[in-house]
């Protein structure tokens, strides 16, 4: 291939950049693969081809970064046939100017068209980044239909756009046909990622998971960790090796591991990988679900507007009858115990307040008309936000009770592998917003935590004692590195002495 070819088409890739804002690419899932990146995915699914030619798709083709990078591997099998799928009408020009043969740029949403023979032996791709909520609902059911129907598999309507590229390309693939994506990793992690996994371990034979450090993002405008995934059509009931690496380059990683298939079957975070070792499945090993329930905090739907702090409560005469008081955000809280006054307030230097009441409008306005007069300011506004206009009243919060422990559920870690989420002891009556994962002591621990402190105090040190590879293997990881876990994810961290001052307590009252 013409090294003019390619900086040409390298040329027309930043003017489409230039011409469309991030946000715009974003909702469309436009995030052009860099050349470089292509270069090293192709060669090495090239190498898993068992063919003396090579019959091409590239589904969501943009300028054809793929197969450019396919037509300049030395010693390559010839390519007889070449097609790429593109739904912009002026990417499609743009790839078209390129292209002038070669591959051929059919203008069209690939999730609807249908091959007329299994005719493809490889396949690269870097398909739409787009969120499920940017998807139609009808759009989905319809991908969903197909994807049944032609694999047996149901799709969660979380999955992002990728997912449904990835499964309705299936029927393009001849036997033991090469495939190549490049996606988000956190299919590895969600729980919509299931249908993927699922179509990897039993309808095609995986063969390597190459995983970059999120610490570097390959796209300078998508904050997402990516992962390239190799298989080959050509399912089988046996267990097999599967091969996942880690940072550095395919060629030459930074980490790499090999995991038997069935070992695959049974984890559902497949990010554990090849950092960590398979779980040591032992039911003795007490987890932080088995003493906590862990809730989010509460979701406002506009905390500009619904928490206000002490000087703003006072300039609007503002009654504490229907006012909570409520942790500051993490990046505004340096401490990890939270002390409290004689009223239960906690003891910061800015206090915050939540406004929260239940009462129809009419009675606030006779009870309370400062409150009422402040609530007008967000009629039109605050009252129309999508979590607002779901409540009963669109100024009552969710009801949480005080959590004895919180946790900063995102964060990125400091230097030395420290973890990154701290847990904070709470002795106030303060809630807390969804910036915060609450742990509330199960019925069984209820009594035994309250009735004595020091026990919850070591229980809360042990927490914030635990390896970062504890929290972190079971949590999510974003591109520039930064770390995130949900409850349920919280909950199934092993707290191996965690929990011993606990457990020694209640022996001794059993005794």
């Amino acid at each position: 291939m013409s090294n003019a070819i390619e900086q040409k088409r390298r040329i027309e890739q930043k003017l489409l950049d230039k011409a469309r804002d991030t946000e715009y690419r974003r909702r469309l899932g436009q995030f052009a693969t860099p050349f470089e990146m292509a270069q090293e995915i192709a060669a090495y699914s090239v190498s898993l081809l068992n063919s003396q030619q090579i019959r091409f798709l590239e589904p969501a083709v943009g300028t054809g970064a793929f197969y450019s990078a396919v037509l300049a591997l030395e010693g390559r099998p010839e390519i007889t046939e070449a097609l790429g799928f593109e739904i912009d009408d002026e990417v499609v020009h743009a790839a078209r100017r390129i292209w002038d043969n070669g591959i051929k740029i059919i203008n069209a949403d690939f999730t609807r068209e249908t091959p007329d023979s299994k005719q493809i032996n490889l396949l690269i791709s870097n398909p739409p980044y787009v969120r499920h909520h940017y998807l139609a609902t009808d759009e989905k059911m319809r991908m969903q239909r197909i994807i049944e129907s032609t694999l047996g598999i149901h799709v969660s309507g979380l999955s992002g756009l990728y997912c449904y590229f990835m499964l309705l390309a299936h029927k393009w693939l001849d036997a033991n046909a090469v495939s190549a994506w490049l996606v988000p990793s956190e299919f590895m992690d969600v729980n919509y990622g299931a249908a993927v996994k699922r179509y990897l371990l039993d309808k095609v034979r995986l063969v390597r998971i190459h995983r970059y450090d999120p610490a570097k993002l390959m796209f300078d405008d998508a904050l997402v960790s990516s992962a390239v995934v190799w298989f080959v059509n050509e399912p089988t009931a046996e267990d097999y090796p599967v091969e996942f690496t880690f940072g550095g380059t395919i060629e030459n990683p930074d980490q790499h591991k090999t995991l038997q298939r069935s070992l695959l079957s049974v984890e559902r975070k497949w990010t554990r990988f090849p950092e960590h070792d398979t779980r040591q499945l032992i039911s003795s090993q007490p987890k932080i679900k088995d003493v906590f329930e862990v809730k989010r905090g509460i979701a406002t739907g506009d905390n500009s507007f619904f928490i206000l702090d002490k000087n703003k409560v006072d300039a609007l005469g503002l009654k504490h009858d229907y006012l909570t008081p409520i942790i500051p955000s993490p990046r505004h809280l340096d401490v990890t115990e939270l002390f409290a006054d004689e009223s239960g307030n906690p003891k910061i230097e800015s206090p915050l307040y939540l406004i929260d009441c239940n009462l129809p409008e009419h009675l606030i306005k006779t009870l309370y008309p400062e409150l009422f007069d402040y609530l007008q300011s967000g009629i039109g506004s605050v009252s129309n936000r999508y979590l607002c206009k779901a409540k009963r009243c669109w100024y009552q919060q969710e009801q949480r009770k005080p959590a004895p422990i919180l946790c900063t559920y995102m964060g990125r870690g400091a230097k030395g592998g420290a973890a990154p989420f701290r847990f904070i002891l709470n002795h106030s009556r303060a809630i807390a917003t969804n910036s915060y994962l609450m742990l509330y002591p199960k019925e069984a621990y209820r009594l035994t935590l309250a009735t004595n402190p020091s026990i919850l105090k070591n229980i809360w040190t042990g927490l914030n004692n635990l390896p970062a590879e504890h929290l972190v293997s079971e949590g999510r990881v974003y591109g520039g590195g930064l770390k995130k876990i949900e409850p349920k994810e919280l909950g199934e961290v092993v707290c191996t002495g965690s929990f011993e001052p606990l457990s020694l307590e209640l022996d001794f009252a059993a005794g």
